[in-house]
């Protein structure tokens, strides 16, 4: 197995921060070019991820650019409280990128809501979208009433590919040429590697979007290459793949009965000398032919998407909208 090529069978993620774990190798160091600090409060934990240079973006397989992961596991219980102050730190943690991007404040926004509103685990663009304020037809056709503290923000909620017949870029696009954006604010559902991870994390990236990323479709970008506009990227992992979670089982498996008995070569054999990719790969050479690497998520995910949603409207409200309390925003989403 030593000599196979194993890059087709590497974990799928589409958060960089996992990409980065999945990098890093124990004893060796930091990776050039990334540079990551983390901040822990109160359940939530941030992490700020910049991807320096070309060399740190080939070590990680993600775009140069700077990266926010806010992970929540405590948003599983449906503490409101825990959601308002997530909002909070959220709204924060944008309002950093639109100074970063040096984006006015008069600016016009267009959010774009990826994804498929019939699948749930599918469905965060759309149900951001639902939630967020919507002023640009106030400015076209009431400029001299709109109140101070409001900025023209537009959204939409392309579909998917399988539904229109068009491809959400090519959608975005001919908006984005009638329109005229300053910016835009793409947020799609992600996959994850780890299990905890689905549903408790955001991502905020600078460096655009890839449509339907999270199940390896390869579809046009939404990035500022191709619209010719600054692209901020919202993601939430809302899936994993069984082969990943199979993958997991066998290390939680091995480090507990090891914990109990030590050796474990007498019931794990081989595959205790395998590495994590060649482990991988076998499951997968398993899984796959009798269609059984599925992408997973929560029985939960009806109550999880529905939450994680508005904390990402509410927070989007308040750092487009300078009159807008995140609180008061928080409790009318809920």
């Amino acid at each position: 197995m030593k000599d196979l090529d194993l890059k087709k069978f590497d974990v799928r993620t589409d958060l960089a921060l996992e990409a980065k774990e999945l990098a890093e190798k124990p004893g060796t160091g930091p990776i050039p070019g990334i540079q990551s600090n983390t901040e822990e409060e109160d359940g939530i934990t941030v992490t700020m991820l910049h991807v320096q240079n070309e060399q740190g973006s080939q070590a990680i397989g993600r775009m140069v650019g700077h990266y926010v992961t806010i992970e929540v596991p405590g948003l599983r219980d449906g503490d409101t409280k825990l959601q308002d102050r997530v909002t909070t730190k959220f709204a924060q943690h944008f309002e950093a990128f639109l100074q970063r991007l040096q984006i006015p404040k008069t600016a016009r926004v267009l959010i774009v809501g990826l994804g498929n509103w019939n699948v749930t685990p599918d469905a965060l663009g759309p149900l951001v979208v639902e939630n967020i304020m919507v002023t640009r037809h106030f400015f076209e056709l009431m400029p001299d009433q709109v109140a101070p503290g409001y900025r023209p923000v537009s959204a939409v909620a392309p579909g998917v590919l399988g539904i229109t017949g068009i491809e959400s870029s090519e959608i975005v696009q001919g908006i984005v040429d009638r329109s005229k954006p300053d910016l835009i604010i793409a947020i799609d559902a992600l996959a994850s590697k780890a299990l905890e991870r689905v549903n408790t994390t955001i991502q905020i990236a600078d460096t655009g979007i890839h449509p339907g990323s999270g199940i390896g479709n390869k579809r046009k970008g939404l990035t500022k290459e191709i619209l010719g506009v600054p692209v901020i990227a919202i993601g939430v992992p809302t899936v994993v793949y069984a082969s990943t979670i199979v993958n997991n089982t066998f290390e939680l498996m091995r480090n507990h009965l090891e914990a109990q008995k030590g050796d474990t070569n007498q019931i794990f054999g081989l595959l205790n000398q395998m590495e994590d990719n060649e482990r991988l790969q076998l499951v997968r050479e398993v899984l796959s032919p009798i269609g059984h690497d599925l992408l997973v998520t929560p029985k939960e995910v009806d109550e999880f998407i529905e939450d994680i949603a508005n904390i990402i409207a509410s927070g989007l409200n308040a750092s487009l909208h300078e009159a807008v309390d995140s609180s008061n925003v928080a409790a009318y989403t809920h």
